[in-house]
């Protein structure tokens, strides 16, 4: 009996809730729409957050967020250790992040999306909300192209060689900010070129693994929950990611024992950070090279917004007219 129950919720987390996730990035993202270009980053977050939250809260699982905005204390976000779900399905670990680029979003510029990851209970890498130092590239190459700990340039010309061209014809993609400056003339020296985003590095490191992006690798620092996602969207559609943690405070030091983590300086692979089968869904906010944004017209609302699975690499790409207008005016 216990194996039979262990497969049907298998099922409905690969099947049902590959779709049933869709509506929750969607409902995030229309939420946060509404505030496009009015500066209040906050507000729009918060907007995304609540809908997100509500959205979570009608799936049939028995879900953890272990990637969220904060700790519990910085409620009403959805913190790490929130409970969400109906209690009624199968036990899941949850990672969102309900604006990636709220900077985006307030200033409507683009690249702004909702996305959310999920797996079987206890397969996400717990991690604090802090920094993660990363370098990823997309799906086809020798396992160990790139290092985490390999110099720069290095990792520059063993994907050229890899890829069978010159490192000039490499593209690296990179936030945009001061403490990547030794990277960025690196990449540069050796004859890459660079790519700069000022904010969603989600979207970043999945650009590596689409061909049309013309993106090669990520580099950089970022936060670690967008890590988290991003090693959960490359598990799904294939690719190499190293991270690692950057634990540089007493009180992070802790924070990190307390979710299980001992070894502060290891280097994690995607296998490390999603452990088992896992969903990823992200709508888009703003339109940008990964998704369109959010469309309000006359008598619908129209999103953009792609789905993976990681038990078969299925991507489902779904644009949607919303006709209950109201419905998403007043939920």
């Amino acid at each position: 009996m216990t194996s039979s129950i262990t497969v049907a919720q298998h099922l409905l987390l690969e099947r049902v809730l590959t779709i049933e996730i869709v509506r929750v990035t969607e409902r995030a993202a229309v939420s946060a729409a509404r505030l496009r270009g009015h500066g209040k980053s906050k507000a729009s977050d918060q907007a995304a957050v609540d809908a997100m939250r509500r959205e979570l809260n009608k799936l049939p699982i028995d879900g953890t967020v272990v990637i969220g905005e904060g700790e519990m204390d910085e409620a009403p976000m959805l913190f790490i250790g929130e409970k969400v779900g109906n209690k009624s399905g199968p036990k899941v670990d949850i990672a969102v992040d309900p604006l990636e680029g709220t900077t985006l979003c307030a200033k409507n510029m683009p690249g702004a999306i909702a996305t959310l990851a999920m797996a079987d209970a206890g397969t996400l890498l717990h991690a604090p909300d802090c920094y993660m130092q990363k370098i990823a590239i997309g799906p086809g190459y020798p396992k160990g192209t790139v290092d985490l700990d390999a110099p720069t340039e290095e990792n520059i010309l063993n994907l050229a060689k890899a890829k069978g061209v010159k490192p000039s014809e490499i593209t690296a993609i990179l936030l945009d900010r001061p403490r990547h400056g030794d990277m960025i003339e690196a990449i540069r020296k050796v004859g890459g070129a660079v790519a700069l985003i000022s904010d969603g590095d989600v979207a970043g490191v999945i650009h590596c693994a689409e061909p049309k992006t013309g993106i090669d690798i990520y580099f950089g620092s970022g936060g670690a929950p967008e890590g988290v996602l991003a090693a959960a969207a490359l598990r799904c559609i294939g690719g190499q990611m190293q991270t690692r943690l950057v634990i540089d405070t007493e009180e992070l030091r802790e924070r990190t024992l307390k979710m299980g983590i001992k070894d502060a300086k290891k280097k994690y692979e995607i296998e490390d950070m999603v452990k088992g089968d896992c969903l990823f869904a992200a709508t888009g906010v703003t339109t940008g090279p990964m998704l369109g944004g959010v469309k309000f017209g006359k008598h619908f609302i129209e999103t953009d917004t792609v789905v993976m699975r990681s038990v078969t690499g299925t991507v489902r790409r779904i644009t949607a007219e919303h006709r209950q207008f109201e419905k998403f005016h007043l939920d």
